[in-house]
């Protein structure tokens, strides 16, 4: 009982949760952006990642998630970049302040 209270409270649970395809990620202007949709009441909500080497070597990463759902897994990927290249393009390492 607390299990599937818990599950849905956090995230878990039908209809909700990270896509079972990975996608691949698409380069722009030195960052990655990495779409990864979730799915949510059957629609699918635009996520993913921006990352870009740091100068140390490490890699730094910001999470890019949006409330917009999406009628398609496609659509949201093609969504999450169209949106990861705009603040790219208006924020560049801003994003990661």
């Amino acid at each position: 009982m607390f299990g599937k209270l818990f599950s849905g409270l956090f995230g878990g649970g039908s209809g909700s949760g990270a896509s079972a395809t990975r996608h691949q990620g698409i380069e722009h202007k030195g960052y990655t952006i990495t779409p990864a949709p979730l799915q949510r009441d059957g629609q699918w909500q635009l996520a993913g990642t921006i990352t870009k080497p740091a100068e140390d070597g490490s890699l730094r990463e910001h999470r890019l998630i949006r409330a917009d759902l999406m009628p398609s897994e496609d659509a949201a990927v093609e969504f999450c970049i169209r949106k990861g290249k705009q603040v790219i393009d208006e924020q560049g390492d801003g994003i990661f302040n």
